[in-house]
């Protein structure tokens, strides 16, 4: 079922990811699509929401009222699912693909006349924080909450999210001026692990939110295509540590 609601209170980014936060939150509420310029947000449910209980959810500066509803249920084959729908979603991936083919391109690009699979690996790490991170530093203020929705370690410790996009800028440089290199290593694996994590469990949980990998700027949706960006580092950093 979907279920659109009219939502008062909301201001900016940062009021967007709160909503999108505490309604996705809730127990049977699969999915949370929140219009910011239309103060609307469309929940998709597997079961019936009472909206006392979305009032409930919401901080006091928000005001929640039922809009409308309909039933979306046409199959429960996934095979069904129109194609359409499958090319808005890569549609929607476009900038996160773009983005990840002109870092590679660029790291190869510097050392294609003297090839170093070392050197291809630190460079495409370096580049991979730097550009990354710079999209998170456009909304410091609405990332950690986007960002709290599916890392652990941001949902226990606050902190942990507005200070992400530093950490990621820090690696970056270390990777770039090859400084302390297999520290950077070490901290790419336990800030993609524990990130990786929660990226597993939304994804098994079915549970369609926006990814925070490129800050709030872009609307990306979380898919595999976000374990695979991640699970990329990981794997380069296990293996420049082994050998």
């Amino acid at each position: 079922m979907k279920h659109t609601y009219k939502i008062t209170g909301m201001t900016c980014n940062n009021c967007k990811a709160s909503v999108e936060k505490h309604l996705g939150n809730i127990d049977h509420v699969t999915n949370v699509t929140i219009n910011l310029d239309e103060g609307e947000a469309e929940l998709t449910m597997d079961e019936h929401v009472e909206t006392r209980i979305l009032k409930h959810a919401l901080p006091e500066k928000y005001s929640l009222t039922e809009k409308q509803e309909r039933n979306v249920f046409a199959s429960s084959n996934a095979s069904a699912i129109p194609a359409e729908e499958e090319k808005t979603k890569l549609q929607q991936l476009k900038p996160l693909l773009l983005i990840i083919f002109y870092i590679a391109t660029a790291s190869i690009l510097l050392h294609y006349d003297n090839w170093s699979w070392k050197d291809f690996m630190l460079d495409f790490m370096g580049l991979f924080y730097i550009v990354f991170s710079f999209f998170k530093m456009l909304d410091l203020k609405g990332f950690p909450e986007s960002f709290s929705m599916y890392d652990p370690l941001a949902k226990q410790v606050p902190a942990y999210g507005k200070l992400y996009p530093f950490i990621e800028t820090a690696l970056g440089i270390m990777f770039l001026m090859r400084f302390q290199v297999n520290i950077a290593l070490i901290v790419t694996l336990v800030v993609l692990g524990v990130t990786t994590i929660g990226v597993t469990k939304t994804l098994l949980d079915k549970k369609a939110i926006q990814c925070a990998c490129l800050g709030t700027a872009l609307k990306l949706p979380m898919t595999e295509a976000t374990f695979i960006e991640n699970a990329i580092m990981i794997v380069m950093a296990s293996l420049m540590l082994i050998f």
